[in-house]
């Protein structure tokens, strides 16, 4: 970038002349911060005219000694991708060896769960996604991420992170305008017929005891132990 000439006022001073590459303050701060120097303090200087919008900023800063480095990396491009996955996620609430499910309007029963929402964490969707369909309180801190199912719909992409919830508050209730409701405690040993498929897997990664039918998914733990999935293959 070419630099322009500008003459800067500093209180009682002569005009300074300087060089100066047209930068946002923030770009400033970065450039400064990625090549080596911290950034001490930062004068905002206003022109002596009250009326003039011009605003100069002082930045001081100091090399940092024997400082590594730094790996760049390339932002990713303004364009967005086409579209071709869907991330969901399923929640377990197991109470005295009985499993939460509701029914959707279509017939089927399922865990509470459903997509994941553009910055939100998978925990973050489980507590969201509990609370919008159940009502159930929950922390974050109460999720445990078992893993991830992948398989796929036609050309698109399905990928569902099945979770554990530990504790929660509440009781389970039909909300207004979702489209799952009727939430029952269904024991371990008797689950019933019609099941969604998400659901089905998830709870034959979770626990491969368990005699429910459903098309394949590859699986991928993420945690170690008795609650968590047993491993990767073909739940």
């Amino acid at each position: 970038m070419a630099p322009r000439e500008q003459m800067i006022l500093l209180r009682d001073d002569p005009p300074l002349p300087t060089q100066m590459w047209v930068l946002s303050p923030q770009l400033w701060e970065d450039l400064l911060t990625e090549y080596g120097f911290r950034v001490e303090a930062i004068d905002l200087l206003p022109h002596p005219d009250e009326g003039a919008t011009t605003i100069q900023q002082l930045i001081r800063a100091r090399r940092l000694p024997d400082r590594p480095a730094r790996v760049s990396s390339r932002p990713r491009s303004t364009r967005a991708p086409a579209a071709h996955a869907a991330v969901g996620v399923g929640a377990i609430l197991l109470s005295e060896q009985s499993i939460l499910l509701g029914r959707h309007r279509r017939g089927t029963l399922e865990l509470p769960g459903g997509s994941v929402e553009a910055g939100e964490s998978f925990e973050d969707a489980v507590i969201r996604e509990l609370g919008e369909e159940t009502g159930l309180v929950a922390r974050t801190g109460d999720v445990q991420l078992l893993g991830t199912l992948v398989d796929h719909v036609g050309s698109v992409l399905r990928v569902t992170v099945g979770a554990l919830v530990h504790a929660w508050q509440g009781q389970p209730t039909t909300q207004p305008d979702e489209s799952v409701g009727d939430w029952a405690w269904h024991p371990l040993d008797q689950l019933p017929d019609g099941l969604f498929v998400c659901s089905a897997q998830i709870l034959t990664a979770w626990r491969p005891d368990l005699a429910i039918d459903h098309s394949p998914a590859h699986s991928t733990h993420f945690a170690s132990g008795p609650a968590a999935m047993p491993g990767d293959g073909l739940a």
